[in-house]
Parts: structure tokens; C-alpha cells; sequence
């Protein structure tokens, strides 16, 4: 069986390119707003907050969830999701990188 694409690169720059993948919905950029403001919330709540239908919202918790930006724990008959803080280490120490590196430059273009 031939590598795939992902293989040309390194651990690091693959799961970054999953969490920045995840991050490509602005409905999911709003579920991260809301888990921000609120810390932890379950899925109805997160449907009340959306102008979607309770299935799309439960599809874009999973996009983040499976790709570790957000965690969640089962609570009775509902899942209770809040921010994974070490993957928002890792989105801000890879922003916080590049920021650097281009502060350092001296040219562009």
C-alpha cells in the first residue's frame, strides 16, 4: 500500500491541520464563543444558542470533539461539553510561533 499525503509530514504539522480543519465552520467557531463564556454546557443548550437544527449542531460537536478541541462527559441523558485547554495550548503556541517569526523578518514580498 503507497504513503498517503499526511505521511510527507511531520506528527506536529498533521494534528495541527486537524485542529485548524475543525476550526473551518463558523458554526463551530460560535459553539467555541458560547463554551468560552459559559465553561461547560449541554447539547440543547448549545441548539437554543444556534440558528441550526439539533442534528447539525451535534454533527459539529463531534467535528471538535473528534479532532480533541472539545471534551465531552456524560451527564444522565445528556453530554455536558467544555474547551480541552491543552489543545488550546497547542493552537496557541503554534499562533503565537508564527507571529514571532514574522515580527522577526524584514521583508516581504
Amino acid at each position: 500500500m503507497g504513503a498517503t499525503k499526511t505521511d510527507h509530514f511531520s506528527k506536529n504539522e498533521n494534528e495541527l491541520a486537524t485542529l485548524t480543519k475543525a476550526l473551518g465552520h463558523p458554526a463551530r467557531i460560535a459553539i467555541l464563543n458560547h463554551l468560552t463564556k459559559v465553561g461547560t454546557c449541554i447539547c440543547a443548550d448549545i441548539v437554543n444558542e444556534l440558528p441550526l437544527a439539533q442534528p447539525t449542531v451535534s454533527q459539529h460537536l463531534k467535528e471538535l470533539k473528534n479532532a480533541g478541541i472539545i471534551k465531552g462527559n456524560i451527564e444522565g441523558n445528556a453530554i455536558c461539553y467544555c474547551i480541552d485547554e491543552n489543545t488550546l495550548q497547542k493552537l496557541t503556541t503554534y499562533i503565537n510561533n508564527i507571529s514571532k517569526n514574522i515580527s522577526t523578518r524584514t521583508t516581504c514580498c
